[in-house]
């Protein structure tokens, strides 16, 4: 094992054991796309490697409190019927003009709200705001992440439509859980990305090509497996939780053949480059001055308000 693929996995190890339940791949993500930066980026990114890394499930803890937040992390594509792959503008006000505004909120904005993001750190790179581009750099690369899962690109986002509720934490959480210690997350070098809005529909036409495969699999799993095993009791915290078995989850993760991976390596890669293209755009400021700058912990933290949860679409079920 060579000394960067032993890095990665000793990182995984403290990642696993730190961690716990939840959000492991929107952690594993942030932290790994560092990996992916030129020294002229990295060093900065190393240096608040653990920010960069824990703040990645800010923005699912804003789903449920902050109004307008949920509509940020999916995209209904099938919504808009036949082609709409092919067919739905790529760009926000040609989007408003053809559905409105509502419809679009209703349905999910998550790939006009990337390129959005992209906008704002590339501003926070310019003006070398420490605070923006730290926390701007977590949650794009969130909503990245979101954009490459096939579950976020569907109505039938936790297989409620088909019988298969749960699908959704199954293969978002439990699969990477489970296996990603053998995963390869090097994905090479940082690239820059040429047309940022079109490289976003891209992730998210990807996505959706693997939705059919998500849910036929794991029905035609489910129809075959000894129904008093698919589930077992695992002790979270003080409780006991019910979860698929490993087994299922195991039987599942085989017969995805290795797609979990894939689309976990593609988030990473995206992280990375979108990172670098903002950088770049910004005119490749010298973040080696932000290195070591006494930071206010207060305008670091993430603040939720206190208000009374809303009913937003489930996400982990």
């Amino acid at each position: 094992m060579n000394v960067f693929k032993f890095t990665l996995f000793f990182l995984t190890l403290c990642a696993t054991k730190s961690w716990g339940w939840g959000f492991f791949a929107h952690r594993q993500i942030n932290r790994f796309a560092v990996f992916t930066l030129p020294p002229a980026m990295s060093k900065l990114y190393k240096y608040h490697i653990q920010f960069i890394t824990e703040n990645a499930v800010n923005p699912d803890k804003r789903r449920y409190v902050v109004k307008g937040e949920a509509s940020k992390h999916y995209i209904d594509i099938d919504h808009y019927k036949d082609s709409a792959l092919w067919k739905m503008p790529r760009y926000w006000k040609e989007a408003v003009e053809v559905y409105s505004e509502d419809t679009l909120m209703q349905h999910g904005i998550l790939p006009w709200h990337i390129y959005k993001m992209k906008h704002a750190l590339t501003e926070a790179f310019r003006e070398k705001d420490i605070y923006r581009i730290l926390k701007l750099s977590a949650d794009i690369g969130h909503y990245i992440a979101d954009a490459n899962v096939p579950l976020h690109t569907t109505e039938n986002y936790n297989g409620q439509l088909t019988g298969q509720e749960g699908i959704h934490g199954l293969w978002e959480t439990r699969l990477p859980e489970l296996f990603s210690d053998n995963y390869d997350f090097w994905v090479g070098k940082a690239e820059y990305v040429e047309n940022p809005q079109l490289r976003i529909w891209e992730a998210i036409t990807n996505a959706h090509m693997e939705v059919d495969t998500v849910l036929w699999v794991e029905k035609k799993l489910s129809n075959n497996f000894p129904p008093a095993k698919k589930f077992s009791f695992e002790r979270k915290g003080s409780s006991l939780k019910k979860v698929y078995s490993i087994a299922y989850a195991r039987a599942y993760h085989t017969m995805l053949k290795g797609q979990v991976e894939r689309q976990i390596r593609a988030s990473i890669k995206m992280v990375g480059d979108f990172w670098f293209t903002c950088w770049l755009d910004a005119g490749q400021p010298n973040l080696d001055e932000l290195i070591g700058l006494p930071l206010e912990e207060d305008r670091l933290k993430e603040t939720f308000p206190k208000n009374k949860k809303l009913k937003v679409r489930t996400h982990e079920d």
